[in-house]
């Protein structure tokens, strides 16, 4: 039993190494993706009545990578398919993209991933101004499950926001 435990060990320290050592995921498109990217989303959004989500980061970010897998975790995935269109922005080193990260008044220099919500004809409805997410990895779950709740489009009937009408 004790010989088995000692090889356990050495298995577990080569499985954690290999996680921390893999590359990050491919969430965000090369940066030259973007706008072709924005364009799609903001043609979905009106002929689906849903909002687009603008998620600027960068694949070699920690908390974005964190983000991504909030966003399409059991509870938060039911709720971003259902209004939102999701749109990665990559920024590459801080050198792509900002132009549209300042259309949609993102100061990026606050920290990723930043996010902005736009309206199904594309009118800005919120951006992150002040590093909300930034530091993501040290955030729950429960964190982004409000933020989506929060920005959901409105359902018809409704004359107030709710999470349920």
């Amino acid at each position: 039993m004790k010989f088995l435990k000692l090889l356990t060990i050495p298995a577990l320290l080569l499985a954690f190494a290999a996680i921390a050592t893999a590359a990050p995921r491919e969430i965000y498109p090369d940066p030259v993706q973007a706008k072709t990217d924005l364009a799609t989303a903001l043609k979905t959004a009106a002929a689906t009545h849903k909002r687009v989500i603008l998620d600027f980061g960068g694949n070699w970010c920690g908390d974005c990578q964190v983000l991504d897998i909030y966003f399409h975790n059991e509870r938060n995935r039911p709720i971003l398919e259902a209004n939102y269109i999701l749109v990665h922005v990559n920024i590459g080193h801080f050198d792509a993209n900002m132009d549209i990260a300042d259309r949609y008044g993102i100061p990026l220099h606050k920290g990723v991933p930043a996010l902005a919500v736009l309206n199904e004809k594309g009118k800005l409805l919120y951006s992150q101004t002040g590093g909300e997410f930034e530091n993501m990895r040290n955030m729950e779950s429960n964190s982004v499950t409000a933020f989506l709740s929060q920005w959901k489009p409105v359902e018809k009937g409704c004359s107030v926001v709710v999470v349920n009408c």
